[in-house]
């Protein structure tokens, strides 16, 4: 997709009323430290819209972008930061939660993870939660360049057995740096929000 206009259109914190948009959303889930703004930014040709920080646990509202007048990108907040308090912990949880069950236009989850890790208890936990409110998570696997293309297929097997995956659950490797993956999930992005026909080029 040609990105001509983002817009940063709604902002929600814990207390906030959620919008009700008529616009397919996409939402993005993920730990702290996976670098979910990284992965945002790039998908919307971006270098630092969405904000990416040196402190871990930063984004504590669900931001909704407004991308081409055509779709949502809603950035969720980070979670397993250490940090934060337990308190704090559970509102967001709580947040993020009232989202999934209460988007009418929300249409995939991508939940990230490191590529060079097994996926940690608070990954898994948030698979499970996003399954359980009905949603099948497609999976970005980031840092790819982190690896050499050797260590690729092996992390992958590692994460879809750690996370309980069936063998249709769809992985997506990312990088950044490289934009390796970016139009493997434009992709599906497009197909899903009803702009190209399923297996139009």
């Amino acid at each position: 997709m040609i990105i001509r206009d983002v817009n940063l259109e709604t902002v929600c914190g814990i207390t906030s009323r959620l919008p009700e948009n008529v616009l397919p959303e996409f939402a993005f889930a993920g730990k702290s430290n996976v670098g979910k703004s990284s992965l945002i930014n790039g998908l919307m040709n971006r270098k630092s819209y969405a904000k990416t920080s040196s402190q871990p646990g930063k984004t504590q509202t669900i931001n909704f972008y407004n991308i081409n007048q055509a779709l949502y990108f809603v950035d969720l907040p980070g979670y397993g930061y250490a940090k934060v308090p337990q308190s704090v912990k559970e509102k967001w949880g709580k947040m993020i939660e009232r989202y999934l069950r209460k988007s009418k236009m929300l249409k995939r989850v991508f939940l990230l993870v490191d590529i060079r890790h097994e996926p940690s208890a608070n990954d898994k936990m948030m698979y499970d939660w996003i399954v359980y409110n009905g949603y099948e998570p497609v999976i970005i696997a980031t840092k790819l360049d982190k690896l050499k293309r050797s260590q690729v297929p092996g992390q992958v097997k590692c994460i879809r057995e750690a996370l309980g995956m069936g063998k249709d659950g769809r992985i997506i490797p990312f990088s950044a740096e490289t934009k390796q993956g970016r139009e493997e999930i434009w992709e599906l992005i497009e197909e899903e929000a009803g702009l190209k026909a399923p297996g139009a080029p």
